[in-house]
């Protein structure tokens, strides 16, 4: 926790994370442009943010791009705020962010934790409803696991997501079309896509979700922003003590 009030404590990294969080995806080009600093002190920066895990990458080709990190803020926010408390605050930035945004613009969220697991004990957490129940807001998934089969969350028996696999390879990769049904207001999006890998590293796992193809402002980027973050904290907290995240 150190390391990432340290890192945030530069104005400049505070103002890179704000536009990877405006424009995710962007190289370090576009990320150098508006600084008169040399190429390597933006850099420098972006590698403390990396080590912080506040920062995340992914590389297409020969470009580099960088993805805003929201799960450990996410640990952070949850050391001090309980989770009624912070869905009152998250409402009215909601409606602020609401109010001042001018336009919309198709965004991927990209997310990354380290959890101290095995890819099999991590693969159970993500397809058995048993244990989805315990983090995932006490839904039920249930599906056959093999490619154009349904993938269904259920909350107390009634469906709140829904999608199709794409691709899937246990335990390591797991890629579903995104469909929420849990509000009136989601409903309205179409479907999106997410994206679940798994890889090792020594004694623990590295676990990415990427999110794409829907629209800056929709609600179901506003609500899986937030609660995705909610969602990898919950298994992180699972899978480490045996215990379901405090609400």
């Amino acid at each position: 926790m150190d390391v990432m009030f340290k890192a945030l404590a530069d104005s400049t990294r505070r103002e890179l994370l704000d536009r990877l969080r405006t424009r995710p995806g962007q190289t370090l080009t576009e990320l150098e442009a508006p600084y008169e600093m040399t190429r390597f002190g933006v850099m420098r920066h972006l590698r403390v943010l990396e080590e912080a895990g506040l920062v995340t990458t992914e590389r297409v080709g020969r470009k580099k791009h960088h993805f805003l990190n929201p799960v450990p803020l996410q640990r952070l926010h949850e050391r001090w705020l309980d989770r009624f408390t912070a869905a009152a605050s998250a409402t009215l930035l909601d409606l602020k962010d609401t109010l001042e945004k001018p336009m919309k613009a198709e965004l991927t969220h990209v997310f990354e934790i380290y959890i101290r697991t095995t890819p099999e004990q991590l693969w159970q957490a993500l397809t058995d409803g048993d244990l989805t129940q315990q983090y995932y807001y006490h839904s039920v998934v249930s599906s056959t696991w093999e490619v154009d089969a349904r993938c269904d969350y259920r909350i107390d028996g009634s469906l709140a997501l829904t999608g199709i696999i794409l691709e899937i390879d246990p335990p390591r990769r797991l890629v579903t079309t995104f469909d929420a049904r849990w509000d009136e207001a989601v409903a309205k999006d179409a479907p999106s896509r997410i994206t679940w890998e798994i890889e090792p590293q020594g004694n623990v796992c590295r676990l990415r979700v990427l999110h794409e193809g829907f629209d800056d402002g929709t609600a179901t980027s506003v609500s899986m922003q937030g609660g995705m973050s909610w969602i990898l904290s919950g298994l992180k907290t699972l899978l480490e003590t045996g215990v379901e995240l405090a609400a």
